[in-house]
């Protein structure tokens, strides 16, 4: 087996017991807070498998909340993560669910306010790594272990390579890339993992492609 890195072997420096019901859970609500884009109004979490059954005594909940709120795996205020979201206004919800096939340390989060809301659907596999593989309906699949680019546009010809270009030019080189779709000529994600974090001047060039929607970028989020 080849590992990616340190972390792989030793896991990661944390608060918690669980590298995968705790740092991985805090990286899934880094995730979700980076592609709503800061702190929400209101935070409703649905815990799968065994996420559901375990944890709470290992901390799950805690941490995904911490991840929202902007907190690192190794930020000791996750432990009191409650009490930091209902201070910074942020309502919470939790509920069990089921779903057939999926992993079973996964978590569904919904984020809402200022009259936006984003769905964010994730797994942790342990060591911290997570995959996130739902993002408002589109299924996806990126690790947040590179600076990520999501691409809300409408499916036209030529969008991709326009995006590609302006990457380019700019000197970014996408490591891994892929698109969903809702329809033909419908609504769709690209989904780009890049090697460095574009800068403004790149994502506002991108942001006035025509067809473009919205821009989001999921900066690196470390596993400590």
């Amino acid at each position: 087996m080849r590992y990616k890195d340190v972390f792989s072997i030793i896991g990661p420096s944390m608060v918690g017991p669980s590298s995968s019901h705790t740092a991985g859970a805090v990286r899934l609500g880094l995730t979700a807070r980076a592609i709503f884009g800061g702190t929400p109004e209101e935070a409703e979490i649905a815990l799968y498998g065994s996420f559901a059954a375990t944890g709470r005594g290992h901390g799950t909940d805690l941490a995904l909340v911490a991840g929202i709120l902007g907190f690192g795996p190794d930020d000791e205020r996750i432990k009191d993560a409650f009490r930091h979201a209902e201070e910074a206004g942020v309502a919470l919800s939790f509920r069990t669910a089921h779903r057939p096939n999926v992993h079973p340390n996964t978590a569904a989060i919904v984020l809402r306010g200022g009259g936006r809301e984003d769905s964010v659907t994730g797994c942790s596999h342990g060591g911290g790594n997570i995959a996130i593989t739902e993002v408002n309906r589109f299924e996806v699949k990126f690790s947040a272990d590179y600076p990520t680019l999501l691409v809300f546009h409408d499916d036209r010809p030529s969008m991709i390579a326009e995006i590609a270009v302006i990457l380019g030019t700019a000197g970014v080189n996408i490591g891994y890339m892929e698109v969903d779709r809702m329809s033909r000529n419908g609504s769709a994600l690209t989904v780009l993992e890049l090697d460095q974090e574009p800068g403004a001047e790149v994502i506002g060039s991108i942001s006035g492609l025509r067809g473009v929607r919205r821009v989001c970028v999921v900066p690196l989020v470390r596993r400590a």
